[in-house]
Formats: C-alpha cells, structure tokens, sequence
C-alpha cells in the first residue's frame, strides 16, 4: 500500500513539534528523552513525550502520550495520517512494537512514520510496512 502523501512542510512540522517535545520527556533513569508529533486527517498537530517509571512497564512512550492526547482530546474519531518521532540527542528512533500496534489502531490505510534510522537520516515508511502484521483481525469495533 502506498504512503499517504503529505507536504513537505508539514513532515517539516512534524519533526519540529516531535523534536520540541522531547523538552517535554520525564527520562531521569535512561536519560532518553523522546518526542512524537502526530497529525490527524483533519489536519491538526498532537504531540507527547516519554514519561518513565522506576518500574520500567509502567513507563509511557511519546508515540502513546500523542495518541492517547489526541484521542482525549478529538474522542474516537481520530484519524492518523502522519506520526515522527524524534530524540533529544538527535539518535535512531523508531517505535517499538506497542507504539505501532497503537498507532495501526487510529492510521488511516497509507498513514506514514518518519523516524530517524541508524545513519541519522529521517526516514518515512507507511505504517504498514512498520508494523506489516498489525493486530486486525477485528474488521469492526462491537456495538457497547
């Protein structure tokens, strides 16, 4: 499946409000400070950062703070369409497994991930590809 085509200003933004995030990242035990930006099929921005836990599970990545901000603030409803991340240090980061599953939740088919990869070069993939066999076996949400 083909990336959903976003403007070069907007991956633009994207990494800059990712990056600024990262100011925002409570890190005092891997001192890995880590931001995401997502934006939505409407065209808004959400961001969030990392918030560790002494106990290591309990930790929230950036990409689950943005989505969980979005999804707090838009309801159910929220459509991805683009998500970054970025590092404080400006390293390789890509989401982890969960982080995708979570984002595969709320992509729109075709959404893109930009990422910094291990040459630090800024990457973008469709969310397919990051996570090609996502939990989707449930074709529709059941009735409450």
């Amino acid at each position: 499946m083909s990336a959903t085509h976003i403007g070069d200003r907007d991956v633009d933004e994207l990494i800059r409000l990712a990056t600024e995030a990262t100011e925002f990242a409570y890190a005092p035990y891997s001192r890995f400070r880590v931001g995401a930006a997502l934006m939505t099929g409407g065209g808004q921005f959400y961001s969030g950062a990392n918030v560790e836990n002494r106990s290591y599970p309990l930790s929230i990545c950036a990409e689950r703070a943005a989505v969980t901000k979005a999804v707090n603030e838009r309801r159910a409803d929220l459509e991805i369409i683009a998500i970054a991340v970025a590092e404080s240090k400006g390293g390789p980061c890509a989401p982890c497994g969960g982080c995708r599953q979570v984002i595969s939740e709320f992509a729109r088919a075709g959404a893109i991930l930009i990422y910094k990869d291990g040459r630090g070069i800024f990457k973008r993939v469709a969310i397919e590809e990051a996570l090609p066999e996502a939990l989707a076996f449930l074709t529709e949400i059941p009735p409450r």
